[in-house]
């Protein structure tokens, strides 16, 4: 559970301690991703050291420290700092901004604009050539933390960072000579519980028994298709409580096969019966198909990598399906390959970070396609407030007869249009096809049966820095014609 430095954060933690936490991860107000609002980055929480201290010290005041691993994050640049965490609780500490910088960027805080000058953030393939950075690099940021931890806990007596953990009282407030600097008392988060000096969490100790997934069964089951490749079709019923169905087995899949593996899109076909938990799909691979005939919970494909999802009411159901949730909110965050079709709606932040996914449904709440910055999206119906807010990449198409979504759209990094590129009439009614085919749509199917006439509703979302795309999709320039 991460939890936002600030004050009152300890009973936070104690009551998400009671509910089994495994991990507490308390960031601070510095890092932050280059695309946050300045008013995030600048005003959003309180220094690590100040939520750090207090949750560890409540955690061991209600005996409950040893229940729970703290971590904590938010601007840690240097050996000493993850030393500090450690005398102040923290047993993992979380390095992004650091890392990132030793795979070359440069801070300039435009990741949602698609223009990365060094090629980090972006489907620009002109400047991700510029990307230098290697896992070598962050290797070697890593170990020159680790000796310089080393070091400082050579000159502590310490031999390890499990010996100092907890010990703030190895450290105290330096003055700077300056009765307005000194006037800060720091001596709050130096102080040590009774009786809790080197309270931590047992490594030792087995952590909260999760119940094992769908996949196990799906994995044994699946044993001629893992061995040697043969085509199968398994079918399982389902209830909400089974989460990242397909995870598992989209591991074993790529381990066996490769992530280029050749495989035909329903090579192993999954079909359930009921309603998923949350992830379904996450990860799935290239060769893996699931098929629900139900409805699912959150986070729907995330990471989908190459296989397909299909969702759909069961036969017997009397709702419209254009007109219910079907899956729920954060579809395909960060997809980066594959096909999602839903005969039904999503819910908020649909398409989040989506990279490269093909998806077709029939409505979204409120932030879809946010941050998209590939793949391609179809809405065969209403749309949220604030759709594409930082969309910088992929194209999408919006069902709108009534003519409601230019008012819902973010139209800072957007353009709209009509579909009129032949190409672009093929990519969103190829799409429509197979959704009728995979999901048996009655929206979509009475679109293809009125094409000539529906077409014209449709609005083609374009991110503007994509914009050379609508008239040149393949990316081929126009060259003048000399006159004669």
């Amino acid at each position: 559970m991460k939890l936002v430095a600030q004050s009152g954060v300890g009973t936070i933690a104690a009551g998400v301690a009671k509910a089994k936490a495994d991990v507490i991860l308390i960031s601070g107000h510095n890092g932050g991703t280059g695309a946050s609002p300045a008013t995030s980055i600048k005003y959003a929480g309180l220094p690590w050291e100040m939520g750090l201290t207090e949750a560890h010290q409540v955690l061991s005041m209600n005996k409950l420290r040893e229940r729970v691993t703290l971590r904590t994050d938010g601007g840690l640049r240097t050996g000493r700092d993850i030393v500090i965490a450690a005398l102040m609780g923290a047993e993992e500490y979380g390095i992004g901004t650091a890392a990132l910088i030793a795979m070359g960027c440069i801070m300039v805080r435009q990741c949602q604009s698609n223009t990365c000058p060094v090629g980090v953030c972006t489907q620009d393939e002109r400047l991700r050539a510029k990307f230098t950075g290697t896992a070598e690099k962050v290797v070697n940021l890593i170990t020159f933390y680790a000796q310089e931890v080393r070091e400082i806990l050579a000159n502590m007596g310490a031999r390890s960072l499990d010996e100092i953990i907890g010990r703030a009282d190895l450290l105290s407030q330096v003055s700077r000579g300056s009765s307005h600097l000194d006037d800060l008392d720091l001596n709050p988060l130096l102080i040590t519980v009774d009786g809790a000096k080197n309270a931590r969490y047992d490594r030792a100790k087995p952590r909260n028994p999760v119940p094992d997934t769908l996949d196990a069964e799906i994995v044994k089951d699946a044993a001629r298709f893992l061995e040697d490749g043969e085509k199968m079709q398994l079918s399982y019923a389902v209830q909400n409580t089974l989460r990242t169905i397909g995870t598992r087995t989209s591991s074993h899949l790529v381990r066996k096969f490769g992530m280029r593996n050749g495989l035909q899109p329903d090579h192993l076909t999954v079909k359930l019966a009921g309603s998923c938990g949350q992830s379904l799909g996450a990860f799935a691979a290239p060769g893996l198909k699931l098929e629900v005939s139900g409805d699912a919970n959150d986070y729907v494909g995330k990471g989908l990598s190459g296989g397909v999802i299909v969702v759909h009411p069961p036969q017997v159901s009397p709702l419209e399906a254009s007109a219910n949730t079907i899956i729920g909110n954060t579809v395909l965050y960060g997809a980066t390959d594959g096909y999602l079709f839903a005969a039904g709606r999503a819910g908020e932040r649909f398409a989040v970070r989506n990279s490269g996914a093909r998806v077709v449904i029939e409505g979204c709440g409120s932030n879809g396609c946010e941050y998209m910055t590939g793949g391609v999206a179809v809405i065969l119906g209403l749309i949220g407030a604030n759709f594409g807010a930082g969309m910088s990449g992929g194209m999408a198409y919006i069902y709108d007869p009534d003519g409601k979504a230019p008012d819902l759209l973010n139209m800072e990094t957007l353009v709209t249009c009509p579909v009129t590129v032949a190409h672009w009439e093929e990519e969103l009614l190829g799409l429509i096809r197979r959704h009728v085919a995979e999901t048996g749509s009655r929206r979509g199917a009475s679109l293809l049966q009125h094409w000539e006439t529906e077409k014209q509703h449709f609005v083609q979302i374009c991110p503007k820095e994509m914009l050379d795309k609508l008239s040149h999709p393949l990316g081929i320039e126009e060259k003048a014609v000399p006159a004669e």
